[in-house]
């Protein structure tokens, strides 16, 4: 009566030996097809010869990687050198761009102003015209020229027989705090209560 328990056993034994033989083939399998894809990604120069064994294509692969990752590295640090350039070259370019100069001279009753501003501080021209009008200064003709982000204005203008005399110190002032700025709101104000009470119609000559 013991038999066929042990032919069941036995059927039982040689199923799971079957079993494990597709499983291990089945991972072989994919293992193989794995392998093949990932030499596929590498270039034929990495790898001079035709058939390699599986250990070989593996240590190839990582040679390749390994080259990857150093060129990815090298093309980063350019890049960031070329932006660090690109930054400073802006930088300089506003900077320069947003730092007007003004530049007076007077010869007699003929005086040039020279303004140089950024393109998007054309503003000064206009305010620059206003405050000689409202000095009495009378403006001859004026030019412009542009070299890179700045833009050159040069303003021929005479001057009155009294400011001849007296100089442009009034105007020079007021052109010198628009270009320039200035650093005492009270400064500012002080000077002008000042000119309010010594005006130049008042001075005798």
């Amino acid at each position: 009566m013991e038999y066929p328990n042990f032919q069941f056993s036995a059927s039982s034994s040689t199923a799971a030996k079957i079993e494990r033989r597709i499983i291990e083939k089945n991972r072989r399998n994919q293992m193989k097809n794995l392998c093949d894809q990932l030499k596929s990604l590498v270039p034929q120069q990495y790898s001079k010869e035709v058939s390699l064994a599986l250990p070989d294509q593996i240590d190839v692969a990582i040679k390749y990687i390994k080259d990857l990752e150093k060129k990815v590295n090298s093309a980063k640090e350019k890049k960031n050198r070329l932006q660090g350039k690109n930054k400073s070259a802006i930088n300089m370019d506003s900077s320069s761009s947003s730092s007007p100069q003004l530049k007076i001279n007077q010869m007699g009753k003929s005086l040039e102003i020279v303004l140089s501003s950024g393109i998007d501080n054309q503003y000064l021209l206009c305010e620059t015209l206003r405050i000689l009008q409202e000095e009495g200064i009378e403006v001859v003709n004026a030019s412009f020229s542009v070299s890179g982000k700045s833009v050159f204005h040069t303003i021929h203008a005479e001057l009155g027989d009294s400011m001849v005399e007296f100089g442009t110190t009034k105007a020079t002032e007021r052109l010198k705090r628009l270009v320039y700025g200035s650093n005492s709101d009270v400064e500012l104000q002080k000077e002008k209560q000042w000119w309010e009470e010594f005006p130049s119609e008042n001075w005798d000559i």
